[in-house]
């Protein structure tokens, strides 16, 4: 059935003027869409974003096929996150474990951020060349295996070496387990999906810091968590091998579209050229989107054991809750995003997260700290939870798999040194706890950097641009090929184009 569609100002050349047009689009209810018919030209229109569907009917849009692509992908993002926060929300035992400053344990989270873009690009790329199974299966096992190093390594400059290394194949996991879990999703059922997706990473948190708090607080009691995201990681991996190749690029393969290593490359460097303003704004949004949440959640426990002076339980208990907060956030502001929009509803999670700032970091004890952090990550994260459809949408077509990995892990790189700012910050300025002792700003220094990232993001997101409801299915991934479906523009009688979408599948 055709739908009629309202004709629209193509979208602005250059950077200045689309950033103009993309700020004022921010104020029209309408979505300026894109059409390509089946010549070839492409028309735009004004698209009215359809209304907000219960989640319980867009889950029940995903096949069985879906849902195991889904989880699968889902699980391996949740390991990744798992093995990554069993260090930050231990840092304290490892300062005394390696006899070390925090701001020392720190640089391992340094090195880890900043290698992850290495390993986005490597295996971004395979990802999108070989297929998304074995580089992500490689991936999760070399992790598992580095999980176990971290465990053995009796120096701190052997730890900073394996943390160095795990890292890099940190990086590959990312982008593929995205491509992976969205690609299969229904074009209305993805920002909801996109919000579960991205909570993964919370869970990952939340599940470490049940276990650290289930080990205990003796020093060694860190060998156990990570023991245990050593399984995690094995587990995905064996998970992944259970289950087929992308279905988009099966298609790709079996149509023998397939491509050698030099065209890839010469296709990346077109990318690059063609997409150089798209590229940059996007490794700057997830520049700030990376300090935003390790600013805000990876010193938090130490935030609640230095200045507020919880025993190990309670600060654990106030971390687990907090991020409870970001699974609930992420999950629903990524599904409110598919009808008010993507950069709407960023701007408007990073605003009240702002507002929140006070609330955050004043309060005194286990139980007022557990509802202040639930309700400041919720919007962190539920900022977040449109991210990974976002990027999805905006990266171009044959580039699905790299495009959001890359983009997410040199964000990550340039702000991988968030977390040891704010320890060095914290451990040199110090402010009177509720019992009048000396203690370390960790709050104080929380509550500036955060509120600076707020501003960042909100002004990067209002004049970036958003193509929402943007079809999948024109590009498998790891060829420039376009097919699947066309979208044909006629003219009605009322001179008002209609768009018409015609599966050219044999």
């Amino acid at each position: 059935m055709a739908t009629n569609y309202e004709p629209a100002d193509p979208i602005a050349k250059g950077v200045i003027p689309a950033s103009k047009q993309a700020f004022l689009d921010l104020f029209k209810w309408k979505q300026r869409v894109v059409i390509t018919n089946e010549l070839g030209e492409e028309h735009t229109v004004w698209q009215a974003p359809e209304r907000l569907k219960n989640p319980f009917s867009l889950m029940a849009q995903l096949s069985l096929r879906d849902w195991v692509f889904f989880f699968v992908g889902w699980f391996a993002w949740m390991a990744d996150a798992y093995d990554f926060h069993a260090l930050s929300i231990q840092t304290k035992k490892f300062s005394i474990y390696y006899d070390t400053s925090k701001t020392a344990i720190s640089t391992a989270i340094t090195l880890t951020l900043l290698l992850r873009s290495v390993g986005a690009v490597v295996f971004g790329l395979l990802g999108d060349r070989y297929g998304r199974k074995w580089p992500m299966v490689l991936n999760l096992f070399i992790l598992g295996a580095l999980q176990i190093a971290t465990i053995y390594s009796a120096t701190f400059e052997e730890f900073l070496g394996v943390r160095a290394l795990f890292g890099l194949f940190m990086g590959g996991i990312y982008g593929n387990a995205v491509a992976m879990a969205l690609e299969n999703c229904p074009p209305d059922a993805r920002g909801f999906m996109s919000g579960v997706l991205q909570q993964g990473y919370s869970f990952g948190y939340v599940l470490a810091a049940i276990v650290n708090l289930a080990v205990g607080t003796e020093v060694e009691s860190w060998k156990n968590v990570f023991w245990i995201g050593a399984g995690l990681s094995f587990l995905a991996g064996f998970l992944r091998c259970c289950f087929p190749e992308s279905k988009q690029f099966l298609e790709a393969k079996a149509a023998g579209k397939r491509i050698t290593v030099t065209d890839f490359w010469i296709e990346t460097k077109l990318m690059l050229k063609n997409e150089w303003a798209l590229s940059i704004y996007c490794i700057i949004l997830m520049t700030w989107f990376n300090y935003y949440s390790h600013t805000s959640q990876d010193s938090y426990t130490t935030f609640c054991l230095q200045q507020k002076e919880l025993d190990q339980g309670a600060a654990n208990r106030a971390s687990i809750l907090m991020k409870t907060g970001a699974v609930v956030g992420g999950t629903i502001i990524g599904w409110f995003s598919q009808w008010f929009g993507r950069r709407r509803s960023i701007i408007v999670s990073a605003l009240l997260s702002g507002a929140l700032i006070p609330a955050w970091i004043l309060p005194e004890g286990e139980r007022a700290l557990s509802v202040t952090g639930f309700f400041m990550q919720f919007f962190v994260q539920g900022a977040w939870g449109v991210i990974p459809i976002h990027l999805s949408e905006l990266a171009p077509a044959a580039y699905r798999s790299t495009f959001p990995g890359l983009t997410y892990q040199l964000g990550n790189a340039i702000s991988s040194p968030s977390a040891q700012i704010v320890n060095a910050v914290s451990e040199s300025h110090f402010v009177r706890s509720k019992s009048g002792k000396l203690v370390e700003a960790y709050g104080p220094t929380m509550a500036v950097a955060t509120a600076i990232i707020v501003m960042g993001i909100v002004v990067t997101t209002m004049f970036g641009p958003e193509r929402l409801g943007r079809t999948f299915e024109g590009g498998p991934i790891g060829a420039n090929i376009h097919h699947d479906e066309e979208k044909v523009i006629d003219n009605g009688s009322d001179g008002k184009p209609s768009v018409e979408v015609r599966d050219t599948k044999a």
